[in-house]
């Protein structure tokens, strides 16, 4: 009932720039927190930043100050501005919402199907 619909991922060269969103689509009241997470080829998937509803952040160090997330509560989407990117953040980054309350459920959290950015050196 509930899906997260990733986009703007793709290509970009060191120094530059890109916007994910992520939209959560479903009968929904409210969610708890909605974010970002990424997996590079190889390592583990790791948290990059998180939105509570009410707006509170935190960002991991790698990305702190080159990465803001914000949040459109009425349109239950979160967006990813990435700048000064570097081929380290090259990786899938999925979406991540938990505390999603509808009409009639409730999930603890949902993944969407990740979203490919590519930083070239």
């Amino acid at each position: 009932q509930v899906q997260l619909v990733e986009s703007g991922g793709g290509l970009v060269q060191a120094g530059g720039s890109l916007r994910l969103s992520c939209a959560a689509s479903g009968s929904i009241f409210s969610i708890n927190a909605m974010g970002w997470y990424r997996q590079a080829p190889g390592k583990q998937r790791e948290l990059v930043t998180m939105i509570t509803s009410g707006g509170g952040t935190n960002y991991a160090d790698s990305v702190k100050g080159r990465f803001t997330i914000s949040r459109d509560n009425a349109k239950n989407t979160v967006y990813l501005e990435m700048n000064s990117l570097r081929p380290e953040d090259t990786a899938v980054y999925y979406c991540n919402a938990n505390g999603i309350r509808g009409r009639s459920f409730w999930y603890d959290e949902v993944w969407g199907q990740g979203t490919l950015v590519t930083v070239s050196s």
